[in-house]
């Protein structure tokens, strides 16, 4: 399991566009990008599988596409429950506060090929320890929280 890539934007509904390192505040999301605002939503992760998904069905999608701040590799991102903690290199950590989001009525990538994997599959953490993280670092599931019976 790994980070793909580490993307960013300035503005609100554009893609993202791929760094080659960007910092995580803890308690704020990635410094710099138009989306770390402190709340529940800090950073969006996807799932390169997801992006592979949507290549499959006809997008020519690359990863930023789908406004996501970091790309993983090797996990079912959206299969992880709320409470989820995540690591990164040796010191980030995150918890995943969200799965999924409403669609952006006019959605490129929907008018594309009639569907987009974002608002099922896209996941939303809080930063807790922050650092610099990298395309390549490991990613690792933490731990996963009790379910009840």
């Amino acid at each position: 399991m790994r980070i793909v890539a580490v993307s960013t934007s300035s503005r609100k509904g554009e893609k993202k566009i791929n760094r080659e390192q960007a910092t995580l505040v803890a308690d704020h999301g990635i410094e710099g990008d138009v989306h770390a605002d402190g709340t529940h939503r800090q950073l969006s992760l996807l799932a390169m599988e997801d992006i592979e998904y949507m290549r499959s069905k006809g997008a020519d999608v690359h990863p930023g596409d789908f406004a996501e701040n970091l790309t993983t590799e090797g996990v079912e991102l959206h299969t992880c429950p709320v409470g989820t903690r995540f690591g990164i290199g040796g010191d980030i950590e995150l918890v995943l506060t969200q799965i999924g989001k409403e669609c952006h009525m006019g959605c490129a990538i929907r008018q594309q090929v009639g569907d987009c994997i974002m608002p099922r599959r896209g996941i939303f953490c809080r930063v807790l320890k922050g650092g610099v993280v990298r395309p390549g670092d490991p990613f690792r599931v933490i731990s996963r929280p009790e379910t009840l019976a």
